[in-house]
């Protein structure tokens, strides 16, 4: 039981292909391995978050700047899983499928899940200094993701996955710059 879920970890890890193509993966005990992992990686992500308040108190000098609640955080990773989930499960299944497309919504929920393995290396962000590595990971979990999808929904190459998996974050990215470029020319919206 331990093995199976530390070879999930691994090889989501190595970004190897069969981590999501095998169907022993996604048996009855994938979701009790993808609820550890989201546990999991939640807890981890408090480590770079408690380093950056802590530089923030250092700067500012105000003592009392507390991080959010354990309980907060783990409730807020679940709703995020599920709405990831829900969004991938949309998207991919429902309006963009391919012609082989056939996955439910378990399935997927394991999906984002052992993509989210990567993230454990958040541990390893302890001190202000190492702050910026915090993209490694989370770009690790990205192409984890984008392997991920387009095992399972069956595309035929990356690219669907790409920007199907991507696509919240280069919106929000180009909503940023919209609202910086009104900003620098002075326009309200």
């Amino acid at each position: 039981m331990f093995n199976d879920f530390f070879n999930i970890i691994f090889k989501s890890i190595k970004l190897d292909k069969s981590l999501y193509s095998d169907k022993k993966n996604y048996g009855e005990a994938s979701i009790y391995y993808s609820i550890i992992i989201i546990l999991l990686t939640s807890l981890i992500s408090i480590v770079p978050g408690s380093a950056f308040l802590n530089h923030m108190n250092t700067i500012i000098g105000i003592n009392d700047i507390k991080g959010p609640s354990i309980r907060f955080i783990l409730i807020m990773s679940f709703i995020v899983w599920v709405i990831k989930t829900a969004y991938l499960y949309f998207i991919g299944v429902v309006i963009f499928p391919s012609k082989s497309t056939s996955c439910s919504f378990r399935k997927l929920l394991s999906v984002v899940a052992y993509a989210n393995s990567p993230l454990i290396f958040y541990i390893l962000i302890f001190d202000i200094s190492l702050i910026y590595f915090t993209f490694i990971p989370y770009i690790w979990y990205c192409i984890s993701l984008i392997i991920g999808i387009k095992i399972v929904l069956k595309y035929e190459n990356y690219f669907k996955s790409l920007v199907i998996t991507l696509a919240p974050q280069i919106l929000f990215f180009i909503w940023i710059l919209s609202q910086h470029t009104n900003a620098n020319t002075g326009k309200l919206i």
